[in-house]
């Protein structure tokens, strides 16, 4: 058969990711803080992008409060439109023609579900004419480990060969105190003797904190201790059997250090009076605490309330005075190119925020709606749920509910939790009854371990605790049972046994 070129019309069907349909998807799993940042980047490189001034009008406020949901009004009351991985469904109640084009129309606030945050505070930059303690609380934080340490080594006076290799083990010190260095290669890559590394670390081994440039952690409790004077060979033995005492096999530990029950018990309280990390006491990157993005409260009609946090969205405005301005003295091509991209994505960004925050509410709504037997009850009436279940309640794809459910806050009146935490396994039940949620068969787990009293015959084995559990209708193996109490780092019966022989 004779190959010759032809021309054919083919018509089918296919999903474009476009670059604006991957930023809506990427603004999903954004948290707040991300999101933050990523809005002042956007400020920065758009001109026409502005922030909203001042509060929302009042017709407007009432719809952002209350917007927010009921659980009861159904799983779709909550918002009008989708946030899903589809095209249409990102702009589900826009013109076929904004569809096709991208376009928002004029200056829609972005997130009016939410309120209005005032962002021209946000990253408020100093000044100096700014009152004087202002700026001197900006230039004032905790020193860190590696400060406090290069400034003995200053007052140290070593210099050259010896100089090079105490900054060399400054820089390899973790934020615990830790050298996380080998003696050998540092010696290999200065060019030095080894035993001339190691008089500098028996040097630098008696800076404060001490036990700092430990290498391990019985180095670091023995360090502690020489400076006590309280270093012996039982004290050593100890140490070196740090595992015994782990186990809390107090026989072992009474042969091998050769001592009784009353000198053992004596250098137990003594290892519990020292630091296992001597730089832990110093300054490091501040933490970011935790802000919710949604709020849970429960009204007088025995409602549960849903309304976003206000403060954790974004209020933009697209700056059409601006643009108007820019557009009529635009004379290139690339100038007019410019502006017209500046203005799509500046719409698309609008729209994109608002999306976002109806599709975080109509989520959150519905996984509140599931889990009203937690906010009312407890963690023991915790149902088990999947992304699967609250995609097909919503009408959404399970990966934009897994997406929205990434890093986002609730706060509730039994405290703020991730949204992912009200997603939990299911577990049989033994009548084949209403299954039980894995996270409250662990707290139940865990009160029957606390509920054991101080004798060593009370004390549940993992069989006894299956035993229990069926009782009350839970159907769990044993090894299931092990599997939950590891995970929540309690010890086996046999140790919690020997924790309760040594008082």
């Amino acid at each position: 058969m004779a190959l010759s070129p032809r021309l054919e019309l083919r018509q089918g069907q296919s999903l474009v990711i476009t670059p604006q349909l991957q930023q809506a998807i990427k603004l999903l799993q954004l948290s707040n803080l991300e999101l933050d940042s990523f809005v002042e980047g956007e400020l920065e490189r758009n001109p026409l992008l502005a922030r909203e001034e001042g509060e929302p009008e009042p017709d407007r406020q009432a719809d952002a409060t209350s917007g927010a949901s009921e659980v009861d009004a159904g799983p779709g009351g909550a918002a009008e439109a989708d946030l899903d991985v589809r095209h249409d469904d990102l702009y589900a109640d826009a013109s076929p023609g904004d569809r096709a084009t991208g376009d928002a129309g004029p200056s829609a606030p972005a997130a009016d579900v939410g309120g209005a945050v005032d962002w021209s505070k946000a990253s408020r930059g100093g000044s100096f004419e700014t009152d004087g303690d202002d700026f001197e609380a900006t230039l004032t934080r905790d020193k860190t480990l590696h400060e406090h340490l290069r400034d003995q080594l200053s007052a140290l006076r070593v210099v050259g060969a010896e100089y090079a290799i105490a900054a060399t083990l400054i820089d390899g010190v973790d934020e615990g105190g830790y050298l996380r260095l080998e003696l050998a290669e540092v010696a290999d890559r200065l060019g030095c003797a080894l035993a001339t590394v190691e008089a500098v670390l028996d040097r630098l081994q008696g800076f404060e904190p001490t036990g700092v440039f430990a290498r391990s952690a019985p180095e670091c409790l023995a360090l502690q201790l020489k400076e006590r004077n309280r270093f012996d060979p039982a004290m050593a033995a100890l140490l070196d059997n740090l595992a015994l005492l782990a186990r809390r096999d107090m026989a072992a530990l009474k042969r091998v250090c050769g001592v009784d029950d009353e000198d053992l018990k004596d250098m137990i309280t003594e290892l519990k009076a020292l630091t296992p990390r001597p730089g832990a006491a110093f300054g490091s990157e501040p933490l970011q605490p935790v802000v919710p993005d949604v709020f849970v409260r429960e009204d007088g009609a025995g409602f549960w309330r849903v309304d976003l946090n206000s403060d954790t969205l974004p209020r933009l405005l697209v700056d059409q005075h601006y643009h108007a301005r820019v557009a009529a003295v635009a004379r290139s091509d690339a100038e007019k190119t410019f502006v017209a991209d500046c203005l799509a994505q500046a719409n698309w960004l609008v729209k994109s925020l608002d999306q976002r925050a109806r599709t975080i509410l109509k989520v959150s709504s519905e996984i509140v709606r599931q889990q009203d037997g937690f906010l009312a009850f407890g963690v023991e009436h915790l149902r088990p749920l999947n992304l699967k279940t609250v995609a097909d309640a919503i009408g959404m794809h399970e990966s934009t509910v897994s997406r929205v459910t990434s890093n986002k806050y609730v706060a509730t009146p039994r405290g703020v939790f991730e949204l992912k935490f009200f997603f939990t396994s299911s577990i049989a039940a033994v009548d084949g009854g209403e299954a039980h949620s894995a996270e409250s068969v662990r707290h139940k787990i865990r009160a029957l371990i606390d509920s054991e009293r101080d004798t060593r015959e009370r004390v549940l084995s993992d069989d006894r605790i299956v035993e229990i559990l069926k009782e009350t209708g839970v159907d769990i193996a044993r090894r299931t049972v092990a599997k939950y109490r590891e995970a929540m780092r309690i010890p086996s019966s046999v140790e919690r046994r020997r924790q309760l022989a040594a008082g």
